[in-house]
């Protein structure tokens, strides 16, 4: 059976022929990922609020500004990645379809697409303080780069820990229009999250990986990923909660993230880090540990700690 991450039904299949190869670029068929990418912002912004108690419109608003955000961002991300790894793409079978890989949208289209969508984002970090407009900015840098690591270190993930989790310090300078320890705690939880994660994630190509000169955690770690990724589950569910008691969260959400841990401890029993699809479906299962972290800080001003 093929393995390939291309999905052409569902919401693609009804939508024009000539639009299908930009939305393919951009992962609309795989919304794992921006929601990956969407989870830490609106985690940091119901810290940030004390809770849906602290929420008014205002915060709603950043809430959506950051769902659309995310969307965008990750299609950015994801059309820099195969500009970069066009020729790699084709000699990996999960890959091999991808439109720039496949010849179907050239580079000079990909180029033109990418402005477009950093104009649109543009337009959505303008509307935020501007603590947070730059660290937008500054976010595109490692945006722009974390496609070059995975041929220079064993460690692209821990890179990607640092490019993709922005939101975390974003939704919390929004709110407050500043930085301080917490969003900090918070970002560090989700490094460790997404250094997790995504070493799954990379087990899926580990041999196409190997044979074509592409570096990776799953590689580094071999047999012993499980160790590690609970590792790094473990670190960050420590952050995550030490970053709610910083916050000054109530004793019911601390209560409540035994859930989530549950969640993780649950991924790593069922992992099985030779099956590309066990990884791919303890990939996406993220995004319901992030859900459920997402309930414990909006009910983080019940029963509050704080003084």
């Amino acid at each position: 059976m093929t393995h390939t991450d291309i999905k052409t039904e569902g919401i693609i299949s009804y939508l024009p022929k000539t639009w299908r190869p930009y939305l393919l670029l951009m992962r609309i068929d795989r919304p794992i990922g921006w929601w990956l990418l969407l989870l830490p912002g609106w985690w940091s912004i119901a810290l940030a609020s004390g809770g849906f108690e602290g929420m008014y419109w205002r915060h709603w608003y950043y809430m959506v500004l950051f769902f659309f955000g995310a969307i965008l961002m990750r299609g950015a991300g994801c059309i820099v990645n195969d500009i970069w790894d066009k020729d790699l793409d084709a000699q990996v079978e999960r890959t091999r379809l991808r439109p720039i890989a496949a010849g179907v949208v050239e580079i000079y289209q990909a180029y033109a697409f990418l402005f477009f969508i950093l104009f649109t984002g543009l337009i959505i970090l303008l509307q935020m303080p501007w603590i947070t407009f730059w660290l937008g900015v500054f976010s595109l840098v490692f945006i722009g780069t974390y496609p070059y690591m995975k041929r220079i270190t064993w460690w692209p993930q821990a890179f990607l820990g640092i490019t993709f989790n922005f939101g975390a310090l974003m939704g919390w300078s929004a709110i407050t229009s500043n930085l301080s320890l917490t969003p900090v705690l918070l970002y560090a939880a989700c490094f460790f999250w997404t250094l997790g994660y995504d070493t799954v994630y990379a087990h899926q190509d580990k041999k196409d990986d190997a044979l074509i000169g592409i570096k990776s955690t799953a590689l580094l770690f071999g047999k012993r990923s499980k160790i590690y990724v609970a590792a790094f589950y473990t670190l960050t569910m420590i952050l995550l909660v030490t970053a709610m008691i910083n916050a000054g969260a109530g004793h019911i959400s601390l209560l409540l993230m035994t859930l989530p841990a549950i969640h993780l401890i649950r991924q790593m029993m069922d992992w099985r880090i030779n099956s590309p699809e066990s990884a791919l479906k303890i990939f996406k299962s993220n995004r319901n540990f992030g859900l459920l972290v997402l309930i414990c800080m909006l009910l983080s001003g019940l029963a509050t700690n704080a003084s």
